[in-house]
């Protein structure tokens, strides 16, 4: 046993090193984030499915810390201590371990320790021809290890927050319809609701505590939402400050007047969601779908035709891409791209590599304001399973 690990570990590095170095000479710089990180911004924004499975676990001096159950949120935090504005463009690569619990029970292809290999690029303002150029370069790892058998699935956050603008619905709408977009009993609840009863949440609300809401002021607002506290003698448990209790309140308030979704709407949303197929025909498909609404997806449908474009530019094969509208992957902090590349071996359950892009997240880890960002990683020790057939 101990003969088959120490060979299986020469696998991975030797791996590993050609898949660096596809990464390197591509121009990205070889990093090392740090194993153990701050657990606040990992709870905050992986999303519900892998927050339950982060190893988290507090130090003598009350820190609260995790290892890490990925390497882009470290690869964020990492760039910003590097650079005074976290918007200087940048490449970066690395190859070390990942951890997440694996409620099924851990195997070859889901180690409770496992390696990520992979690339972010922050900064860049091409957002298209970023994003072809990281897909293209993990697919080139891949097939200098040796994958030659494999298929790109893509999804586009971008172009689904396009399409609920387009039907023209409430902002608060759009919000909540995109945070259920990653839980699809969630998602289907939420539009049902809006279609047939959107003011029912309020209706269990206090008379008072409504009237004292004043919707273009969240400040005062916050103030007379403490004030009722304060009479009613109620505790605030949790994490919300009163300006976010405040905000939710009046838009739930809001809905109180708000006539439902009409039933049109709700099915192109549905109709919308429920495109597959080949990537080179969906967004033909998307286009007529949406041809007539007022909001109109023009400019998230050019920047979809640009990426395949420009992937095809790139030597990416389109007969073998994609395209799912309700592809979102696990973690909820990307925000537009998402792309995952599977190898028939392992299956859609465990795909090789995946990844995409998280404008959103640099501000979570600590920047300012949003910043062009883009990545993807390489589960290794699938890739090395799927070179061997799909034997653990």
């Amino acid at each position: 046993m101990a003969a088959e690990s120490a060979q299986q570990f020469a696998r991975l590095e030797a791996q590993a090193q050609v898949v660096m170095s596809v990464f390197t000479k591509a121009g990205h710089e070889s990093v090392a984030p740090a194993v153990i990180q701050p657990a606040g911004v990992f709870l905050d924004c992986i999303g519900e499915s892998l927050r339950a499975r982060t190893y988290v676990f507090t130090d003598p001096d009350g820190a609260e810390l995790c290892l890490r159950p990925d390497l882009t949120v470290p690869a964020c935090r990492l760039h910003i201590a590097r650079q005074s504005d976290p918007a200087t463009p940048a490449k970066y690569c690395y190859n070390g371990p990942a951890f997440r619990f694996q409620p099924q029970g851990a195997d070859a292809a889901h180690p409770r320790e496992f390696r990520q290999a992979g690339i972010e690029r922050f900064g860049d303002k091409e957002a298209e021809r970023a994003e072809a150029e990281t897909i293209a370069l993990i697919v080139k790892a891949l097939s200098a290890a040796g994958l030659q058998d494999w298929t790109l699935q893509t999804g586009d956050l971008g172009l689904f927050r396009a399409v609920l603008n387009a039907v023209q619905i409430p902002k608060r709408w759009q919000k909540r319809l995109s945070d259920a977009f990653w839980r699809p009993d969630a998602f289907r609840a939420e539009l049902k609701r809006l279609t047939t009863a959107p003011g029912a949440a309020a209706k269990a609300l206090p008379a008072d505590l409504i009237a004292g809401l004043k919707p273009h002021d969240i400040a005062a607002s916050a103030l007379a939402v403490q004030a009722y506290l304060e009479r009613n003698k109620i505790e605030i448990i949790g994490t919300r400050t009163l300006e976010e209790m405040a905000e939710h309140l009046i838009e739930v308030a809001a809905d109180m007047l708000a006539t439902p979704l009409d039933a049109k709407s709700a099915a192109l949303i549905e109709s919308y969601v429920a495109v597959r197929g080949p990537a080179k025909t969906a967004g033909v498909e998307i286009g007529r779908l949406l041809a007539g609404t007022k909001g109109g997806t023009g400019a998230a449908l050019d920047a979809y035709d640009r990426r395949l474009a420009l992937l095809a530019n790139a030597g990416v094969p389109l007969d073998r891409v994609s395209f799912s509208a309700e592809f979102g992957r696990s973690l909820e902090y990307y925000t537009g791209l998402v792309f995952e590349v599977l190898a028939p071996a392992l299956g859609a359950q465990s795909p090789v590599a995946g990844g995409g892009r998280y404008d959103g997240l640099m501000r979570a880890a600590g920047a300012n304001a949003d910043v062009p960002a883009v990545g993807g990683a390489i589960h290794t020790e699938r890739l090395l399973a799927a070179l061997d057939g799909g034997r653990s």
